[in-house]
């Protein structure tokens, strides 16, 4: 009876998966009514054990391909055989999980063996080794510091991460103290003498994303590279954290960029795009969709960097599919990137109403991160207007924009003279404006060398803006003559 239960059961999670796996989108009240020996009050359950089926399959097909499902698995065995009383079984399936843990640099695992190992010498008489009980303990004491420490360096880097997610770039002289204040902690000094791969690796984290922040951009260079670096060094790891070297790349291509490294950059891009055409990336869902975001990304920024805006306008629809198939999948983070770099191509090549357009996508959406992002879309949105010429918006638009901004702590004096310069235009003459645009231009240039008011030209490139409207070109043909020249 119980049997033929269970295959009942067993029929019906394969006829709801059969079920789902014909809808386009899922409709409980479609599914029932097509499916009548499913039941309503089944469903529940019968949807949790699918679940469970659909993770126990994908387990065994990518068990090969992923170290923490190997050792997982091995770690069972050994725990299998000593509920069994086979103790010096258990041993040896421990010591080949410590060998394999060691080599991919899994110390979680490595913790895991020794306190199973612990346990088996403190209950049962093994003499598998006459000092066996203080080599355990050192390596245990020693397992538990690194561990430590890694989560340590792992929570900093996350702090940091978070505050630029949260903030962008350092506005001030307090942000500059708070995110100093988080560099100067004590484990900083241990994790200097520390030489294994996750130390190094958050550790190199911390000073990227610190020198990225504070726009320390040689600083930032010199961490990224040493980031991807630790992997070239250690091949296997790059398969065992994957998406920590895309990371790693991305971030590297960023600093070429900030740095107009033109040929470092070029270098790097070929690369990364020849390591997104691994088979095992192809096959790996998280993979292709981080692939996704940091190859487009840096697209975007060689056409920033080249001058070339016009050209780079045909990514934008190959852009936003690929945006509309990973919906579900991406965070409003990314989507906001994008849109603004959507924004800054079409404004480049002189589209300001499609600029405005994508613009309007990011004030409009109600979010609470980046607020770097919402206050320097508003003010090339109205950059923006000014270039149409819309002057009766403008007024509004600059009291707007300005309250905003202080609101969110983002006035600097960049911002400033900007609003007073479109402020007074409005009463000037096309011939009067030249002078003022000229006196502007010199203005911003100064404060561009100073790293606390630097900040907007990050965001902006408003001096190819001014030195567009001096010179009476284009403001991508301005930026294109600056690489050509630098070049």
């Amino acid at each position: 009876m119980k049997s033929r239960s269970g295959e009942s059961r067993d029929l019906k999670v394969v006829q709801l998966f059969d079920a789902i796996d014909k809808m386009k989108q899922y409709d409980e009240d479609a599914l029932l009514k097509k499916n009548k020996s499913i039941l309503k009050q089944q469903l529940s359950n019968l949807k949790a054990r699918l679940y469970h089926e659909v993770l126990s399959s994908l387990r065994s097909l990518k068990q090969e391909e992923n170290i923490d499902l190997q050792l997982h698995e091995q770690l069972d065995f050994a725990r299998l055989l000593y509920n069994k009383g086979l103790y010096l079984q258990s041993l040896k399936v421990l010591d080949k999980i410590k060998e394999l843990a060691k080599a991919n640099n899994q110390v979680t695992y490595i913790l895991q063996v020794v306190f199973l190992e612990k346990k088996i010498e403190a209950l049962h008489i093994t003499r598998s080794m006459q000092d066996r009980a203080e080599k355990l303990s050192l390596e245990s004491t020693e397992v538990n510091e690194r561990l430590r420490l890694i989560g340590a360096l792992s929570d900093l880097s996350l702090q940091l991460y978070s505050w630029y997610i949260q903030h962008g770039h350092a506005r001030n002289n307090h942000d500059r103290e708070q995110l100093d204040a988080l560099m100067s902690q004590p484990m900083m000094e241990a994790a200097s003498k520390a030489d294994s791969f996750y130390e190094k690796l958050y550790r190199y984290q911390c000073f990227c994303w610190y020198g990225f922040i504070v726009q320390d951009f040689l600083l930032y260079y010199r961490y990224c590279q040493k980031w991807v670096d630790l992997f070239h060094k250690e091949p296997k790891m790059i398969e065992v954290e994957t998406m920590h070297y895309i990371k790693g790349m991305h971030n590297l291509m960023g600093a070429h960029f900030d740095l107009r490294n033109y040929q470092k950059f070029d270098e790097t891009l070929k690369q990364f795009e020849a390591f997104s055409e691994n088979p095992g990336i192809q096959q790996n869902q998280n993979n292709l969709i981080q692939i996704f975001i940091y190859l487009y990304t840096a697209k975007l920024n060689k056409h920033f960097m080249e001058g070339t805006f016009t050209k780079g306008l045909a990514l934008v629809p190959e852009i936003e599919d690929k945006l509309k198939h990973y919906e579900i999948y991406l965070d409003r983070h990314r989507i906001l990137v994008f849109y603004y770099k959507f924004a800054s191509l079409y404004f480049g090549s002189g589209d300001h109403e499609k600029s405005i357009d994508y613009l309007n996508k990011i004030i409009n959406w109600k979010v609470d991160l980046r607020t770097d992002l919402q206050c320097y879309a508003r003010l090339l949105h109205l950059i923006a207007h000014y270039e149409l010429g819309n002057f009766d918006l403008l007024e509004y638009l600059l009291k707007s924009v300005y309250r905003f901004m202080s609101k969110m702590n983002n006035l600097s004096i960049v911002e400033l003279e900007i609003f007073a310069f479109l402020k007074q235009s409005f009463r000037l003459t096309p011939r009067q404006l030249k002078p003022h645009f000229e006196k502007l231009l010199a203005k911003l240039r100064k404060l561009s060398k100073n790293k606390m008011e630097s900040r907007a030209f990050m965001y902006l490139d408003v001096l190819s803006w001014l030195e567009s409207k001096v010179e009476g070109k284009d403001v991508q043909k301005v930026i294109r003559e600056k690489y050509l020249h630098n070049k």
